[in-house]
């Protein structure tokens, strides 16, 4: 577990590099490979190696390395692709962890104190790494997209708007899976100006710019939060609910994607995910059943179900408090 770094960082330098695409048509020697990735061909074998003995490439022979179903899965070409994803957690996110000592014993946020700011400002300042967060945020999406359509169903849904939905990858699979829904894609204005709406959803996606803690586009029965509650802390996620609960039709309900937390001492994803928030937020973490229950009730907002998925996410659903 210790050297678990380790790996996390060679993962990094494959997907840096893009070896994998250089390995797509077949196998190839060291050499040649280290030229076409701008690598020193005598560590890159190193590299390989060691990842070799993790499945991740494969040595056919002497210094000739080919693709595994796991290094597959690092061509940016496929269509479940973790690279930018690894890309993201190899960078600003390794640095960050190395102060999560800071983090535990302060309760401050590691990012915040290495970078003088917020993570999010700080991707506005840096577009290129804002761009490999964006994308990123598609790959960890993808696993969750195939198992929210799976486990909930939107036919009673009429128009739905994806609060924080980034570049739509998610409400655009929604709306391919279900014809008769309206979606409207909304996100800071930076974020969404590249999405481009595919003729095949021409008149059924809308795309809008603004800030979710002051106010989200109107009259819609449904409000879909995917991984955006857990960035913040109580007070931020508050005023997010609220605006959403202004602006809802009556009867709509708000949806919430996250990792829900469950008791004991069971492995599960969202209880290091918990962590990476300490480290990466302003005060994000993930939540249990009561603390959702909790948040949404100040939020004038009744819990009514969790739905459970295939993937580590589940549904959180919410109507307005009959009071």
């Amino acid at each position: 577990m210790a050297t678990g770094a380790w790996a996390t960082q060679m993962l990094y330098v494959v997907a840096e590099l893009n070896l994998a695409d250089a390995l797509a048509t077949g196998d190839r020697n060291v050499e040649d490979l280290a030229q076409t990735c701008g690598a020193d061909a005598e560590a890159l074998f190193r590299l390989l190696r060691g990842l070799a003995s993790l499945g991740v490439f494969s040595e056919s022979r002497p210094r000739h390395f080919g693709l595994t179903p796991l290094a597959d899965l690092l061509r940016s070409d496929h269509p479940q692709s973790p690279r930018q994803f690894v890309r993201l957690m190899g960078d600003e996110h390794y640095l960050s962890w190395n102060a999560l000592l800071h983090s535990v014993r302060t309760g401050e946020n590691a990012f915040r104190h290495l970078h003088g700011t917020s993570v999010f400002a700080w991707y506005q300042e840096n577009p290129v790494r804002g761009e490999i967060f964006d994308q990123a945020m598609g790959d960890f999406s993808k696993p969750a997209i195939a198992a929210l359509l799976e486990a909930f169903s939107f036919a009673e849904v009429n128009h739905l708007v994806d609060v924080g939905g980034g570049r739509g990858e998610l409400l655009k699979a929604v709306l391919g899976a279900h014809p008769h829904l309206r979606g409207t894609l909304f996100d800071l204005p930076w974020v969404v100006e590249p999405v481009a709406v595919p003729d095949a959803l021409r008149g059924r996606l809308t795309v809008s710019g603004g800030d979710f803690f002051n106010a989200v586009p109107t009259g819609a029965d449904a409000y879909l939060l995917k991984h955006i509650l857990h960035d913040w802390e109580d007070l931020s996620c508050l005023r997010i609910l609220q605006a959403i609960r202004t602006a809802m039709a009556p009867g709509g309900r708000v949806l919430i994607v996250e990792q829900v937390l469950p008791p004991g001492n069971d492995p599960f994803p969202g209880k290091l995910l918990d962590l990476n928030m300490l480290v990466m937020t302003e005060g994000g973490l993930e939540r249990t059943p009561a603390e959702y229950a909790l948040l949404l009730s100040k939020a004038g907002l009744e819990l009514s179900r969790i739905i459970a998925t295939s993937a580590p996410v589940s549904v959180v659903e919410a109507v307005v408090a009959d009071r």
